[in-house]
């Protein structure tokens, strides 16, 4: 099998993993990428972007990464911190007023970013086309009662986290999520609404063998993950891709997810060199949150400011590292202790909620190397 791509001395390791998970049969088509103190270390691809094998992944092929791009997300609210636009302890209602009723007032970005503001999904059913009209779906948080007592436990917001920060981010910067990464990061090959010259570039994705093994004794869960109103539906595949919901339809390549999260990793500079975000917002950032068992993942986890502290070695051996998987496998994640930032991506799903068996031992490969 032909790996594409490069390998830097001293990360062989990397693609003789990257190589044992297509030898394994876990694969289809898929990419790694790796920067280190802004430099590109690793950048893999290989296997196929379609069913019938036919057509080789190359590096412009584009894949979803479902809830990866939480990590985008992330880092794209401490922007707005570093910018002075968003503050970490203030309330989200200090931005987004109609956000304050029936108890909510008092939620600030970073409980909202860390999953603790009970607004996890609608117990009541909603039109599931709904999900890609952000206005609606904004409105609907904005009027809900938390599910849940705000600050009290962490639980998952699967789809929602997206439409909250996307709204604090058009508030107070003027621009959406979207609009963001096509125009400030133009290089960076990823996307929150996918233009149609795109869509051809979208490797095949087949569903996963089996479902996901969910937290079996909550009705967040349900509500988060299960009704038949808990993601877009009865809308067209032309429709949902071009619709902005940042936490579970954004586009990319693995090289992107590790290079738009490299400030993270790198005290705040970018791949580029350039001082990206401020120290202190990465450290706002990537401080604990909430300790816990999650009322919708079935995992007890910490939470930071929109990334998971490596608790459960779901990115690897690394004691100092973050990250967020995605639905199917892709993960992204970084290690400011060892200025590290990585992501994995694939078209062949799995039932992995977080902890894919390949992106594991891809970032297991990638620590051993540093």
């Amino acid at each position: 099998m032909e790996i594409s791509g490069f390998v830097l001395k001293g990360y062989e390791d990397v693609r003789a993993a990257f190589a044992a998970n297509f030898a394994d049969g876990g694969e289809l088509g898929a990419r790694f990428s790796a920067f280190r103190a802004g430099e590109p270390v690793v950048d893999i691809w290989a296997g196929h972007a379609d069913r019938d094998k036919t057509i080789p992944w190359t590096d412009k092929s584009l894949v979803c990464v479902y809830s990866a791009g939480k990590a985008a997300i992330s880092l794209l609210i401490a922007r707005a911190v570093s910018e002075g636009k968003l503050d970490y302890e203030r309330p989200v209602a200090d931005y987004w007023p109609e956000f304050s009723s029936l108890g909510k007032g008092q939620i600030t970005v970073a409980m909202a970013m860390s999953h603790q503001a009970g607004l996890c999904g609608f117990a009541d059913p909603i039109p599931p086309e709904e999900w890609i009209n952000h206005d609606k779906i904004a409105a609907r948080l904005a009027a809900m009662a938390p599910l849940w007592p705000p600050g009290s436990a962490s639980g998952y917001h699967t789809q929602t986290i997206g439409y909250i920060a996307n709204e604090l981010i058009r508030r107070a910067v003027g621009r959406s999520i979207g609009a963001l990464l096509r125009e400030d990061y133009a290089g960076v090959d990823l996307h929150c609404g996918v233009a149609p010259t795109d869509i051809a570039r979208i490797a095949y994705m087949p569903k996963p063998p089996s479902a996901p093994v969910h937290r079996q004794d909550s009705e967040f869960t349900k509500i988060a993950f299960l009704k038949p109103w808990s993601a877009a539906g009865k809308v067209s595949r032309e429709d949902w891709l071009a619709a902005e919901i940042p936490a579970s339809n954004m586009h990319g390549t693995a090289r992107a997810l590790a290079e738009i999260m490299h400030p993270f990793a790198n005290k705040g500079v970018d791949a580029q060199g350039r001082a990206a975000i401020d120290p202190a917002a990465v450290a706002a950032a990537l401080s604990p949150r909430i300790s816990g068992e999650d009322l919708v993942l079935p995992f007890r986890l910490t939470w930071a400011a929109g990334l998971m502290l490596n608790t459960n070695q779901h990115f690897g051996p690394g004691a100092t590292a973050f990250g967020q998987p995605g639905f199917g496998g892709s993960a992204v994640m970084i290690d400011p202790a060892k200025r590290i930032s990585a992501a994995y991506v694939m078209n062949k799903m799995s039932p992995a909620l977080a902890g894919d068996p390949r992106a594991v031992r891809l970032f297991s490969a990638l620590d051993r190397c540093l």
